[in-house]
């Protein structure tokens, strides 16, 4: 658990400093353009889904019934903007992984690991399959943990889903660069336990209005900080 905590306090010393400013914007931003944009092509479509989605919860008879109107309109909007606010964090999440992190790698081994020699175990393609699978495993668990919600215990769901996608997107990325895959292999199985504590603590992030906008990039340097320490630990411990 210390090792989870120093990796955040890391992340949290990296977060405000002007190189890291512009990373934090800029994956916010293309997902909101990419969605806007998506919303504005199929908006019929979107309107269609949400639609039925009242219709089968039935909160859209409750908002027929509302009065005045502009009530349930209001609610409406609101409603669409639970769609659109978690879809626009969920792609700066996948674009931070991909595309911001060597960027970040550089910046926190350069820093705090400048002796770390690079092993590059791993590689774009690599990232892009690990991204592409932590994205079907994570709608499957919210898709085969829909009953839950029925009996109450669907409340730490999010919580679980955040939790597993930030550990499996962002602990390849935090060392494809510096270790074997030899390394990676080890790492990914021998701190299990830390990748996803640092998983469930950055995924809280994401659930606090306005802290949740740094939430992709503070994810990212945590992960980055502790696997690079590990990376480290293990080499100092020497063969196996």
């Amino acid at each position: 658990m210390s090792t989870v905590i120093a990796a955040a306090a890391g992340a949290l010393r990296d977060l405000f400093s002007l190189r890291v400013l512009w990373i934090i914007v800029w994956p916010i931003l293309v997902a909101t353009l990419l969605w806007l944009g998506l919303g504005v092509a199929f908006w019929e479509t979107f309107s269609g889904w949400i639609a039925e989605a009242l219709v089968w919860s039935g909160i859209d008879t409750w908002l027929t019934e509302l009065q005045p109107q502009w009530i349930a309109h209001g609610l409406q909007v609101i409603a669409y903007l639970l769609v659109f606010i978690p879809l626009v964090l969920l792609t700066a999440l996948v674009i931070t992984a991909i595309f911001a992190m060597p960027a970040l790698v550089a910046l926190v081994a350069e820093r705090h690991f400048p002796e770390l020699a690079r092993e590059r175990g791993g590689g774009f393609v690599g990232s892009l399959w690990n991204a592409l699978v932590a994205l079907l495993l994570f709608a499957g668990l919210w898709v085969a943990s829909l009953p839950l919600w029925l009996v109450g215990v669907g409340v730490i769901v999010p919580f679980i889903a955040a939790a597993y996608l930030n550990q499996r997107l962002f602990r390849y990325d935090a060392v494809a660069d510096h270790a074997s895959r030899d390394e990676m292999a080890l790492l990914f199985r021998r701190e299990r336990a830390g990748w996803w504590g640092l998983g469930l603590l950055t995924g809280l992030f994401q659930f606090v209005p306005v802290l949740n906008l740094l939430a992709p990039v503070f994810a990212a340097l945590a992960f980055i900080h502790f696997g690079l320490a590990r990376i480290r630990a293990l080499r100092a411990s020497g063969p196996g």
